[in-house]
């Protein structure tokens, strides 16, 4: 079913973006130096996303206090700074993409004491100040697993929280950083689940990297015990040569095959395919979540 890591199958190559729409978009963006991580990323869904009012910035910076072997992001010690006008520019974004649907990402931040909470909370707070309109996920880093941090970021409300597996347990350790863990994320996903039921809990794993249909099976049992709505699921790709090879190329008939195992394990929604990334069909699960919200809180 698969292709061998030689070369990449012909279901990788992804449409370019085009359009009045988004060529516009794009020049909105570059006159207000406002940067997405769409971009930044060369994401290959980005013509799609932003056609449906939907995008992903980071914040916090641009360097890593962590190093996982299959991310492009800069690692190093950011010294504590945070550059607070990410508070305006995030919500500045929102109002020039009238966006619907705002995924807000970020390096990890073990520099700092709250690890990135208190920042996370206040663009939040402003854009939902701001944008009442505009739906705001959160894709967080651990925190550690301190709960009064991740309480923090909890309380400001977002719409979703997200905090991704990546991988399966067995490959945790070569894949991610060695202060993230599998059962780490679980208590964290958990957490969240338990903590803020009304909030829905997403993750997103990576295929491609050496682990076997077996493992993956165990890992949607595992996030949907652990209280996970949504899951994401997309094909490895190598950022460069110094990032961990790419052991198999998962066919598109593959990825609906786990798609649906996924859904019997009990998790909600499940986007999976070669090219879904982890902010992918957030327009189509946004209208999915708001109902299922509305049936957990009742009249």
């Amino acid at each position: 079913m698969g292709s061998s890591k030689s070369g990449k199958p012909p279901w990788l190559k992804a449409p370019l973006p085009s359009g009045g729409g988004y060529a516009l978009l794009r020049r909105k963006l570059a006159e207000t130096g406002i940067h997405t991580v769409c971009e930044e990323a060369r994401c290959p869904n980005i013509g799609e996303c932003w056609s449906a009012k939907t995008a992903t910035i980071m914040i916090l910076g641009g360097v890593c206090t962590r190093a996982c072997r299959f991310c492009h992001v800069k690692t190093g010690n950011p010294k504590g700074r945070v550059d607070i006008s990410e508070i305006d520019g995030a919500s500045r974004m929102v109002g020039v993409m009238g966006l619907r649907y705002l995924v807000i990402t970020s390096v990890d931040r073990d520099d700092l004491p709250d690890s990135g909470a208190g920042h996370f909370a206040a663009v939040v707070e402003r854009i939902a100040k701001d944008h009442p309109e505009t739906k705001v996920e959160v894709l967080v880093p651990d925190f550690d697993g301190v709960e009064r941090d991740m309480r923090v970021l909890a309380d400001s409300r977002p719409f979703v929280i997200a905090q991704n597996m990546e991988t399966v347990r067995r490959l945790t350790r070569p894949v991610r950083d060695r202060r993230a863990g599998y059962d780490k994320t679980l208590d964290v996903l958990r957490f969240y689940a338990q903590a803020y039921p009304s909030i829905p809990v997403k993750s997103s794993l990576m295929v491609g990297l050496g682990e076997t249909r077996s493992e993956l099976l165990e890992t949607f049992w595992d996030l949907a015990g652990a209280g996970v709505s949504v899951l994401t699921l997309g094909q490895y790709l190598r950022p460069s040569q110094r990032h961990l090879k790419v052991e198999r190329y998962y066919h598109p008939d593959e990825f609906e095959d786990l798609r649906e195992r996924a859904l019997e394990a009990g998790l909600a929604f499940v986007a999976a395919s070669p090219m879904t990334r982890s902010s992918y069909k957030a327009f189509e699960y946004m209208d999915f979540l708001e109902s299922r919200r509305e049936d957990r809180q009742g009249p």
